[in-house]
């Protein structure tokens, strides 16, 4: 996180800033395909960062809101958000581009920082629970969907000339 973000989260907010941080939250929320809700308590500042490194290069970020602000942010998106819900500091990552990469990503560093967790979030405008999108990051990428799809289609085939290959040396040695 940079210093001057963490300084404005942990100092309180003067009401220009916390005007310009919500407007900044509404467009994003309006501009994402995705926003995924995560529980940050107990993360370290440069276990953040480094989320933030890796979210970056896949055309993703991360925030830390305010949980008001966050209410207000959604529901000017028309989006519910019932910010008692959540008892913990709150960060939301934003998948500008793309649904489940976000998702998949938050997900393999939640398995390794124990603090993050996955409270919930919005794919295509639409709320999910924390356990959809756990279950959405857990599905094959597209990429290896189509690997795993092209080799089942390739091993039958790849069966019957190996069987058929067979038959044929068999033949071979008999005359």
């Amino acid at each position: 996180m940079k210093k001057a973000n963490f300084i404005a989260y942990t100092m309180a907010l003067t009401k220009s800033q916390k005007e310009k941080i919500l407007a900044g939250l509404k467009e994003k929320i309006a501009q994402a395909r995705a926003v995924i809700l995560v529980g940050i308590s107990g993360l370290k500042v440069k276990d953040i960062s480094q989320l933030r490194k890796i979210l970056k290069q896949k055309n993703s970020n991360i925030q830390v809101v305010k949980k008001t602000l966050a209410e207000l942010a959604f529901k000017e998106n028309k989006l519910k958000f019932d910010k008692e819900k959540f008892q913990e500091e709150i960060a939301l990552v934003f998948g500008l581009k793309d649904g489940i990469i976000p998702a998949k990503t938050v997900y393999q560093f939640s398995q390794e920082n124990k603090n993050l967790k996955i409270l919930g979030g919005y794919i295509e405008n639409e709320p999910k629970e924390a356990d959809y999108i756990i279950a959405l990051a857990q599905l094959p990428t597209r990429e290896e969907f189509i690997a795993k799809l092209f080799f089942a289609a390739k091993s039958p085939l790849l069966g019957l000339y190996n069987a058929l290959q067979r038959n044929l040396n068999i033949l071979k040695v008999k005359s």
